[in-house]
């Protein structure tokens, strides 16, 4: 995807929350600080239940060097002007260190979450990209903003509204996909693309990539440029007793996503499209408890990384070393013991002996 030369895999992000976990937002700062120290490359938050804007201007405020990513903050609840500006303040703020991931969202969130009318994510993706770059140029080099799609038409920027230029414009953006056209959207207008956790190896090689490089081709761009980056599902821990334990809670979470129709394309490559129907209507019934079931041994490991501290960080090289730059990974760090663990496999998760193709 990048090269054909040696490459590691990359580099490591955690996010600063364990699934499942509520996440104290006056512990960021902190937690950031801490990440720093550990040897991270860079951090990234959700927006789940504090803004990942605020999230991030806080972890910027404690450290010098990490990069600071949305992983990813909701874009059309929100216009492109308002993103752009929290983009840019936060560029500014932290000298350079942003990589703005957007998501679109389902469907049913966007209607009955956000009280917003959904249309077609991939044209409006695309569309919402162009206008806050236009956004951004206006500040930048003092040109009239204009921009006129199909979803938004942007012509008004006077002085007070004008926050001016910032000495690193250039703020990388990442769009999460999922299936074939937004794919296309990112290798098209954006510079990374963040994977859902259920994509598969063979999602990524036979739908993902082929889709990404179709996109590229349209804006006549090389698909090398764009960064590949996941936050995979993983279950692991110190020893195979707690390994039950842990991989019994990513096993349900396998089965929410099984019960996302809007994720059918990721479980249908693997010929598990009848499952998604069922998941669905299980979930429609609120028949939560069940769904698990569903997700029998193979599909489990098929879409899960497991493994114990001993060999998760290989595990993790050999399924995507060749396919992905950054991964996001986290193990808890509570004494000394830990930290040197957690150092040992972000050097391994580095040093991938994978070719990229």
């Amino acid at each position: 995807m990048k090269s054909e030369t040696m490459l590691p895999l990359g580099k490591v992000d955690p996010g600063l929350r364990e699934p499942d976990t509520p996440l104290d937002v006056r512990t960021i700062a902190a937690g950031a600080a801490q990440i720093e120290s550990l040897g991270y490359d860079g951090i990234a938050v959700e927006e789940c239940k504090d803004d990942p804007y605020q999230q991030l201007a806080l972890a910027s405020l404690s450290t010098e060097q990490l990069d600071l990513a949305t992983s990813i903050a909701m874009a059309f609840p929100r216009s492109p002007t308002i993103t752009a500006m929290s983009a840019w303040t936060l560029q500014k703020a932290s000298e350079g260190r942003l990589i703005l991931g957007l998501g679109s969202q389902v469907r049913g969130h966007i209607r009955r979450r956000y009280g917003m009318e959904w249309t077609a994510p991939a044209p409006r993706m695309r569309d919402y990209i162009m206008a806050m770059k236009a956004v951004w140029r206006c500040w930048q080099y003092q040109e009239p903003l204009q921009h006129d799609g199909d979803h938004y038409k942007l012509d008004l920027m006077v002085p007070l509204f004008d926050p001016g230029p910032i000495d690193h414009p250039q703020i990388p953006i990442h769009i999460s996909a999922i299936n074939t056209n937004m794919c296309a959207v990112v290798g098209e207008v954006a510079d990374g693309i963040r994977l859902h956790p259920v994509c598969s190896p063979k999602y990524i090689e036979e739908v993902m990539v082929p889709a990404v490089s179709r996109g590229a081709a349209r804006n006549e761009r090389a698909a090398t440029e764009i960064d590949w980056c996941m936050k995979p599902l993983i279950a692991t821990a110190q020893d195979e007793i707690t390994l039950e334990k842990v991989a019994e809670s990513v096993r349900a979470r396998v089965g929410f996503y099984l019960a996302t129709p809007a994720y059918k394309a990721a479980f249908e490559v693997h010929d598990w499209g009848d499952k998604v129907d069922q998941a669905a209507a299980l979930s429609r019934e609120q028949r939560w408890d069940e769904i698990p079931a569903l997700v029998d041994d193979e599909m489990f490991h098929t879409i899960a990384t497991v493994g114990t501290y001993e060999n998760i960080a290989s595990s993790l090289n050999a399924r995507f070393g060749s396919l992905i730059d950054r991964i996001e990974f986290s193990i808890p760090v509570a004494n000394p013991d830990d930290e040197s663990l957690l150092r040992s496999m972000l050097d391994e998760l580095r040093t991938s002996n994978q070719l990229r193709p």
